[in-house]
């Protein structure tokens, strides 16, 4: 995997567990992503494992 994917893959996950923060926070409100908080992050999670390898 290039430098560039594993950028993109890290930027990704950054971006998703931003997003979830701020939607914790009120901040942000997307009713359809409201139930999915936990797997979102879960995901940005494993996208970071993938980026590491």
């Amino acid at each position: 995997m290039s430098s560039q994917t594993k950028s993109t893959l890290k930027l990704i996950a950054i971006l998703l567990v931003l997003m979830m923060v701020l939607m914790h926070l009120n901040l942000v409100i997307i009713p359809v992503l409201v139930s999915y908080k936990f797997w979102i992050v879960v995901g940005a999670f494993i996208l970071l494992l993938i980026a590491a390898f």
